[in-house]
């Protein structure tokens, strides 16, 4: 279950998001016109991280997938992967770092895709502390199986390739799509997180999953 605040972050997440991506080699867009398709959250088994998967456009058609984790201290050893710091007018200062460089992120992630899991359920929580369901934007599933065996990728190396952000450790391997390719399919020995949103029908693929 993901739990959000009906309460406000200074500056957004749009507003670090504007600011950090025009260092990231996959970025070619416009970063002043910034668009929001909607996110999906995951769930961090301890509850201690914030995991959430953001869509975005930047003037023109073509969609960003960035990763974001949320600490209430920062990452350790993360220091290359920090966003920003935004001020949560519940959980107060948050540290935001883009999740590939989050072994929480990765952990979960990798399960998500092996086990054939999907997005976290959503409520958002008002002042008085009434919840109340929020559909997702997004909504995600894995290619696998439950009970299907998943890589934790604690100790992972990140790097570049391309358009994908490849975390890879001696047994697996999890590319994170930074630009959404329509034309990408995945190999018959890959497993794949595939997202649906508006008028997309859960065929495009957000990362890929396999055996090192």
């Amino acid at each position: 279950m993901a739990l959000m605040h009906q309460t406000t972050m200074t500056p957004s997440k749009l507003e670090l998001l504007a600011a950090w991506l025009p260092s990231q080699p996959w970025f070619v867009g416009d970063a002043n016109s910034l668009v929001s398709l909607g996110g999906f959250r995951l769930d961090d088994p301890a509850g201690e991280v914030g995991l959430e998967g953001i869509l975005l456009t930047a003037g023109d058609d073509t969609v960003y997938y960035v990763p974001l984790s949320y600490r209430g201290a920062p990452l350790e050893g993360g220091a290359d992967f920090l966003v920003g710091t935004s001020e949560h007018g519940v959980l107060g200062t948050r540290w935001i770092s883009d999740a590939a460089g989050d072994p929480v992120f990765r952990s979960v992630m990798a399960a998500t895709i092996a086990t054939g899991g999907h997005q976290a359920d959503e409520f958002v929580q008002d002042e008085s502390g009434n919840r109340v369901s929020r559909q997702p934007a997004v909504r995600v599933q894995g290619s696998g199986r439950p009970g299907d065996q998943a890589p934790e990728l604690a100790e992972a190396t990140v790097e570049q390739v391309g358009p994908l952000t490849r975390v890879s450790d001696d047994l697996a391997v999890l590319d994170i799509v930074r630009v959404v390719d329509p034309a990408l399919v995945a190999r018959d020995d890959q497993y794949a997180l595939r997202a649906s949103w508006g008028e997309h029908d859960g065929q495009a693929i957000l990362a890929l999953l396999y055996a090192g």
